[in-house]
């Protein structure tokens, strides 16, 4: 049985792989998008920004799992969504940001976090309660909140402070409006799963599929922390590239000027 649910485990995550491979980042043409968009065009790429986003999606995923009411659901979203909204307008508006490889590996980690506190890790393995919930929630909120500051640092934004604060709040408008969107689906789809017998026999296999895909996505951003020398983008290193075909060109693999000192 151990091995069978690993087998799914394992081609659950590798079938995954390639669509977090596309996770959330500003691309060329989204960048150019925004220098003739107006304030719409910044919700607009907030929401799909947000609905893209699979870590920030998985992480939700793992907070809504085992809540049952409106109440709760709408309670820990709430603090989530105020933790991400303070750090993505401030630390956009001042210009503070970090290498966003690394931000992205910790919101991994966060992912990760959810689905070992969902399967009761603290108290199987750590002897220990949980930490507290919404504090975590929130904390976890700022950080994910961080991580859409640096892609939105990426944009142009204007020097006019006005301007600047306004397209900031458009954006983040829109990352609320695709987490709305996004958070409608999941808890209404786990909202029928819970009617089913399946969902008790299987909830611990699903939080552990969540874990192996922020896995999956630490070692992504690590991947690219360690193997791009520019963390503004995943690049092929064409100078390097150039130079290892001159050496490797067969014309030029005897050189006259090395013939003298």
């Amino acid at each position: 049985m151990r091995r069978r649910l690993a087998r799914v485990l394992f081609t659950a995550a590798a079938t995954a792989l390639p669509v977090l491979a596309f996770a959330h980042g500003i691309s060329a043409e989204d960048r150019e998008r925004m220098l003739s968009g107006g304030y719409l065009q910044y919700v607009g790429l907030g929401a799909t920004h947000m609905l893209s986003g699979y870590d920030h999606l998985l992480f939700l995923f793992g907070v809504v799992f085992f809540l049952n009411t409106f109440r709760d659901v709408a309670k820990f979203v709430t603090v989530f969504t105020l933790g991400h909204c303070i750090t993505l307008v401030f630390a956009t508006f001042y210009g503070i940001t970090w290498n966003y490889f690394l931000i992205d590996a910790v919101i991994a980690l966060s992912v990760m976090y959810k689905a070992f506190d969902n399967n009761g890790g603290f108290q199987k393995h750590l002897g220990m309660a949980s930490p507290n919930l919404l504090g975590m929630v929130f904390g976890f909120g700022l950080l994910h909140g961080f991580g859409l500051s640096t892609r939105l640092q990426q944009l142009p934004l204007g020097d006019d402070s006005t301007a600047m604060l306004l397209r900031i709040l458009s954006f983040n408008l829109g990352v609320e409006i695709g987490q709305i969107a996004a958070l409608t689906g999941m808890v209404a789809l786990l909202a029928i799963w819970r009617r089913r017998p399946s969902f008790e026999r299987l909830s611990f296999a699903a939080n552990q599929l969540l874990m192996v895909l922020g896995a999956l996505l630490l070692l992504m951003q690590l991947h690219g922390y360690l193997h791009d020398s520019d963390p503004d983008s995943f690049r092929f290193p064409e100078q390097e590239h150039r130079h290892i075909h001159e050496d490797m060109d067969v014309e030029k693999t005897v050189d006259p000027s090395r013939n003298t000192l």
